[in-house]
C-alpha cells in the first residue's frame, strides 16, 4: 500500500511538534516522522562565528534536494539515513538516524509548504496557526532549554531574521493547507478529527489490499 503523506506545517513556536506527538499517539505503530530540521545544510567548512550568522529561516539554509530524495524513498518503501542536526554547533554530525517507512509518513517543518516539489508528495497539508506572541514566547523556553541559546540572541535573531522570514516564507504557504488547525496541540477537537479521519483511510487501505 502506498502510504499517506501528511505534511504539517506552521511558524516557529505554533505547536507542530505537539500536534505531530498526538497524531502519533493516536495512530500508535502505523507512523513514522522526518522533520525539516534535520535537513539543514552542511555548513561545517564555515566557523562557528560564521555559522552563527547564517539565516535559517530561509529556504536556502534546508537541503531540499535531499529532504525530497529521502520522502521519495520512504513512500517507495526504502529506509533512509536521516541527518542529525546539532543545533548548539550549528552543524550537522557525522552520525545519521535510520528511518523506515510507514503507512504514515509525517513530514513537519516551517518551510515544507513553499517547496511545490515537495508539496506535490503530500497527501494532506495540515498548518498549525498559533498568534505570534504565543510562539515567540515558546521559541525563547525552547531555544533556552534545548539549544543553549541566551535571551539576548534569541530576541535580535527573532527580529531580523525569524520574524521577517515568518512573514515573507511561512505565513504565505497557509493557503495550500487542506486543514488549519488553531492554537497547536490545545485543540484537541481537531486533533480528534485529524486522527479519526487517518484511521477511517488506513481502514479503507487495508480492506483494499485483501480484495
Amino acid at each position: 500500500m502506498n502510504p499517506i503523506i501528511i505534511g504539517i506545517a506552521g511558524g516557529t513556536g505554533s505547536g507542530k511538534t505537539c500536534v505531530t506527538k498526538a497524531i502519533q499517539q493516536g495512530v500508535a505503530d502505523h507512523i513514522t516522522v522526518i522533520a525539516q530540521d534535520a535537513y539543514y545544510r552542511d555548513f561545517s567548512d564555515l566557523s562557528f562565528e560564521q555559522r552563527i550568522e547564517i539565516n535559517y529561516d530561509h529556504p536556502n539554509s534546508i537541503d531540499m534536494d535531499l529532504l525530497i530524495e529521502h520522502l521519495k524513498s520512504l513512500k517507495n518503501s526504502v529506509p533512509i539515513e536521516q541527518p542529525i542536526y546539532d543545533f548548539k554547533t550549528h552543524s550537522r554530525l557525522d552520525e545519521t538516524t535510520k528511518v523506515f517507512p510507514n503507512s504514515i509518513i509525517v513530514i513537519e517543518g516551517i518551510l515544507i509548504f513553499g517547496n511545490e516539489k515537495l508539496r506535490k508528495l503530500m497527501d494532506i497539508k495540515i498548518f498549525v496557526d498559533t498568534d505570534s506572541d504565543v510562539r515567540i514566547l515558546r521559541r525563547i523556553e525552547r531555544d533556552i532549554a534545548e539549544r543553549g541559546r541566551t535571551l539576548e540572541s534569541i530576541i535580535q535573531r527573532y527580529r531580523s531574521m525569524v520574524r521577517p522570514m515568518h512573514i515573507r516564507f511561512v505565513e504565505p504557504t497557509k493557503s495550500f493547507a487542506d486543514v488549519i488547525v488553531p492554537e497547536g496541540g490545545h485543540n484537541q477537537i481537531a486533533i480528534d478529527m485529524i486522527i479519526s479521519r487517518l484511521k477511517q483511510i488506513l481502514m479503507e487501505k487495508k480492506k483494499l489490499s485483501y480484495e
